[in-house]
């Protein structure tokens, strides 16, 4: 049976996803069909309904509650593990709504946590996050939304971050951030989906059994990160929430869905 499965090439999701579409597990006759897109082209994927299971950011998740239910593994939750809002310069948190700011994506996670902490900043620009940082470095009163690997870089380009976006939502709502998770169709058999669930844990614990040793399939998407970049990508993003959102997790998935009710209202 075929079955269309899109996440990233970062290394979480690469990670998290080698063994199944690898077969070094058992996949029980279901053929994965992947489509590997950064994180937005995903979400748009998904308010389509173009894909079977995918990887979304949370920050998409209202939008497409009538298509698809949240698996139980394959989820980036935690803490320490947002997005970071950076500058070419120092900036105060008050002045933050007088400058132009580069987001990933409009209907990500990053975006609704800025605009938790910033709700009156209106001068924003959607590009694909790995655009930010030149986005900053190359403007006059441009300020970027960090993910992914960048959390690592942003630094070494004389970059300063102003706020953990992250920090900001733990300290307002006390939840770990959700930042993505794995969905599937609802109109997809229920037992089929829960088989497909359970194969992505085993593919997560197939990956921490060999970790810290990276497999190739996370090196050929790592656009030439790092190893060092990659093992802190992993570390961050795939925890105990991957392998299972537990009361915790759904938690703090509905505690996100409330907060963007109430921004939308």
């Amino acid at each position: 049976m075929d079955v269309t499965l899109g996440f990233s090439p970062c290394p979480n999701d690469t990670f998290i996803f080698d063994a199944l579409v690898n077969e070094k597990i058992d996949t029980e006759g279901i053929n994965f069909i992947t489509q590997l897109e950064d994180v937005q082209t995903l979400n748009q994927l998904a308010m389509a309904s173009e894909l079977d299971v995918t990887k979304i950011s949370y920050g998409v998740l209202p939008k497409i509650l009538d298509k698809y239910e949240v698996l139980n593994s394959g989820s980036a939750l935690g803490s320490g593990v947002g997005p970071l809002l950076i500058a070419n310069e120092n900036v105060s948190f008050a002045d933050v709504p007088e400058y132009t700011i580069g987001i990933p994506g409009e209907n990500t996670t990053a975006h609704l946590l800025f605009s938790l902490a910033f709700p009156v900043a209106k001068n924003k620009v959607f590009l694909r996050y790995d655009q930010i940082e030149d986005f900053v470095i190359g403007g006059e009163k441009q300020l970027g939304v960090i993910i992914h690997e960048n959390r690592f870089t942003y630094a070494a380009k004389g970059l300063h971050k102003i706020v953990d976006l992250g920090n900001y939502w733990e300290e307002k709502t006390g939840y770990a951030i959700p930042l993505g998770g794995i969905v599937a169709k609802k109109s997809i058999d229920a037992k089929l989906v829960n088989k497909i669930d359970i194969l992505i844990r085993k593919s997560i614990e197939y990956a921490f059994s060999n970790y810290p040793e990276i497999p190739d399939y996370v090196k050929e998407h790592s656009q030439e990160m790092d190893t060092n970049v990659m093992k802190q990508h992993i570390d961050l993003y795939v925890n105990e929430y991957s392998l299972d959102l537990g009361n915790t997790g759904k938690a703090a998935i509905n505690k996100l869905l409330e907060v963007y009710n109430n921004q939308t209202e």
